[in-house]
């Protein structure tokens, strides 16, 4: 599993690491059952807190994408598909919304928008 963390970013490291275990999982490089680095590895591996590890792997198994067995670790979680298809529409919501914003900041016409959006999702 490689996780690449970005000091330039904005998001905070557990949120970084959250989203791309998420992206692991739901493009199918994670399966069901898959066990994860134990936190003291993964912190050791990206040189970062073991606390901010714990942060990213309590909001994964809060989320439902991982389960965590006491004494022996971090496993991926079996995900069923209606799950998967609702946080994958939490994520086009976030992006659609930034779009609407950027739209009305420039005076672009929602059916300017629109249009757009159809000739993406038709490609």
């Amino acid at each position: 599993m490689e996780i690449i963390i970005s000091n330039s970013s904005d998001k905070p490291i557990y949120e970084q690491i959250c989203m791309q275990v998420k992206n692991l999982i739901m493009s199918g490089t994670l399966s069901a059952g898959e066990a994860l680095p134990s936190m003291r590895a993964l912190a050791k591996d990206l040189h970062i807190s073991v606390i901010t590890v714990q942060r990213a792997y309590e909001d994964l198994t809060r989320d439902g994408f991982i389960e965590t067995v006491s004494g022996k670790g971090s496993f991926v979680a079996a995900q069923n598909r209606e799950f998967i298809q609702e946080e994958q529409l939490r994520v086009a919501e976030e992006l659609l919304q930034k779009a609407a914003e950027i739209g009305r900041a420039h005076g672009i016409s929602y059916e300017q928008m629109t249009n757009i959006l159809k000739l993406f999702y038709e490609e």
